[in-house]
């Protein structure tokens, strides 16, 4: 596997200025003004207990002719800052914990209701694995760097302290100290660009193995059945392997430079010590003044020294940083004309001239029609990819079209509220998606405020309950991880009765093809035909008994309807409708039955 595969930028990623991710981050911590001026006043008092302490030592220096108790004082004074420095710094970073934290948990939800607020066509590109790093670990990353930058924050505040003291000490020493710093800046400056690239490349590959640990997980029932675990392990070495290789390549570049910068402050050094050595000797400065320097240089250094250890961890947070503002910044393909609320819809439906295309330049739907009337029932049936799902996914508004109008009670689908649009849908999918909980909290999922009372009627509206004999604590029987502990007509089931409970104006199901047991499948018709009764029903119909309950069918073949009304009709005209049903539902209806059981009795006599 190449090294770089998989490395490439989401669609959707950006690359961000430094200046527009400094401000865009203090547009959070903008936010703890209280505790950023303690902050900032606990900085100071550090900086300077930091910078006076070589200035005391370098005044006691020059002081050791001196009598008295010069040196008790001195010793008190050291104390004394280091105490207060100690003290500052614990409430420093008390109240800076605290912020970070508050900003990570900001941004956190802000990136999460970004994700959650992304169409469904985002997914459809983009793996949830990467998503999910996004939010978690890059977000961590960018606690990182805030804390890294309030570090060298207070440094630097040390650094001026210092150098105000070492220019009235000495201006010709602070000038061969200051001759060395723009070569300094340039060593760490230069690795900015490569050292950002590199780091942006190991949050990528730490995505992809997020994604694999993710997919992996979820499927493991899928791998166990196939005996794959070896697959799946071995899938898992090489995106891990490369995840390996790349963040080793970025610990090269990155460990590069620091030793370039520790010999170029060795330079500065050895400069400051030579020319001083020759001041001191030629009577220009103090001994003392001399000390001070020497001591200054390395307090001067300090910070561009820490700057140059923590740049990888600083370009790997602002990479992070970057990727987080990314998904927060992404934009849907859905377009709203108006915001307008949906309230009381009759659920009248048109399609009118509709064209619609996954990927440019494949349209699914090419000037499609279609009029549904309030009220009724309509099952869409046709060979797989005949656009079935994709008109279902156009109504609730998770894809957007091309070209065309779909009207909602004449009014543009665009220009409703999304939310309030999608309240007036009741939508059960092909695999019904039930949450970690109780049968009783999937159920109150569609309505939060519904009572315990108002479940259960619902509940026992179907077969008088029986179907919760079957669960070993009825409605507070926990369902499991995706509903795991469910049949998939269980499950189902329990999808319908959480519409059922909502009473939408518009019903879309996409129907399970999975087989259930006559049982279960009879408190899913009765679950469908009370829903049936109030709704406008929009039916990807697999089974017989659901086909036949239509008021109207539709027969799709690639995007077109080429036949349409009841199912006897349908099957008189001996067309395509027919063929789909001697192929896929005949087998389902009670006549086949019987007449297969009563050619097997046959052939068992027969014998």
């Amino acid at each position: 596997m190449s090294l770089y595969y998989g490395l490439e930028a989401d669609s959707y990623d950006r690359q961000y200025s430094d200046s527009y991710l400094f401000r865009r981050i203090l547009s959070y911590v903008a936010t703890y003004k209280p505790h950023l001026l303690t902050i900032v006043v606990m900085v100071l008092i550090v900086a300077s207990m930091n910078a006076l302490r070589p200035i005391l030592i370098a005044v006691g220096v020059e002081a050791l002719e001196d009598e008295g108790d010069f040196f008790s004082l001195l010793v008190a004074a050291l104390l004394l800052s280091a105490v207060t420095e100690y003290f500052s710094n614990w409430l420093r970073h008390r109240m800076f914990n605290r912020v970070i934290a508050g900003i990570v948990n900001q941004m956190r939800k802000d990136a999460f209701a970004a994700a959650v607020h992304r169409d469904l066509a985002f997914y459809d590109d983009h793996k949830t694995g990467k998503v999910v790093s996004r939010i978690s670990s890059d977000t961590q990353e960018f606690a990182d760097i805030v804390q890294i930058a309030s570090v060298l924050i207070s440094q630097l505040v040390a650094v001026l302290f210092i150098l105000i003291a070492l220019i009235d000490r000495s201006p010709l020493l602070t000038g061969v100290l200051l001759v060395m710093a723009p070569t300094i800046m340039m060593a760490a400056l230069a690795f900015r660009q490569v050292a950002r690239r590199v780091t942006r490349q190991g949050a990528r590959a730490m995505a992809i193995v997020n994604d694999k640990i993710q997919e992996t997980v979820a499927g493991i029932s899928v791998a166990k059945n196939f005996r794959k675990e070896a697959a799946i392990y071995d899938e898992f070495v090489a995106v891990n392997t490369q995840s390996y290789r790349i963040n080793l390549q970025r610990g090269l570049v990155l460990s590069m430079l620091f030793p370039i910068m520790q010999a170029l402050v060795g330079v500065a050094i050895g400069a400051i010590v030579f020319v001083g050595a020759r001041l001191v000797i030629s009577g220009a400065i103090t001994i003392g003044a001399w000390f001070l320097f020497v001591q200054g240089v390395d307090r001067f250094w300090f910070p561009f020294m820490n700057l140059s250890a923590f740049w990888s961890q600083f370009q790997q947070g602002l990479s992070a940083t970057e990727r987080v503002f990314a998904l927060i910044d992404a934009e849907n393909t859905i377009v709203q004309s108006e915001w307008e609320p949906a309230d009381s819809l009759e659920g009248r439906i048109e399609f009118d001239n509709v064209t619609f295309e996954y990927r440019p330049g494949q349209p699914v739907l090419t000037n499609f029609n279609l009029s549904i009337e309030p009220g009724t029932t309509l099952a869409f049936v046709g060979h797989t990819g005949a656009g079935k799902s994709t008109i279902a996914k156009l109504i609730t508004r998770f894809y957007e079209f091309q070209d065309g109008q779909i009207r909602i009670d004449g009014r543009d689908i665009r220009s409703f509220d999304l939310q309030s649009f999608r309240e007036q849908l009741g939508i059960v999918s092909q695999q019904p998606f039930l949450f970690s909980g109780t049968v009783m909290d999937n159920i109150r999922y569609s309505k939060p405020d519904a009572t315990d009372t108002e479940i259960e009627e619902i509940a026992y509206t179907i077969g008088d309950g029986e179907w919760l004999e079957t669960l070993p604590d009825g409605l507070h029987s926990d369902v499991g991880e995706r509903g795991a502990r469910l049949s998939m007509g269980q499950r189902q089931l329990v999808s319908l009765l959480r519409v059922l409970l909502q009473r939408p104006t518009v019903f879309i199901l996409d129907e399970a093809t999975a087989s259930v047991d006559p049982f279960t499948e009879m408190q899913i018709k009765e679950a469908l035909d009370l829903i049936l009764e109030y709704s406008t029903s929009i039916l990807i119909a697999h089974r017989l008994s659901t086909v036949r309950s239509a008021d109207r069918i539709i027969v799709l073949r690639d995007g077109e309807i080429i036949e349409e009304g009841n199912h006897d009709f349908l099957l008189a005209r001996d067309g395509h409708y027919a063929e789909l049903y001697n192929t896929y539902f005949r087998h389902q209806s009670l006549s086949y039955i019987e007449n297969a059981r009563e050619m097997f009795t046959r052939t068992v006599g027969a014998d």
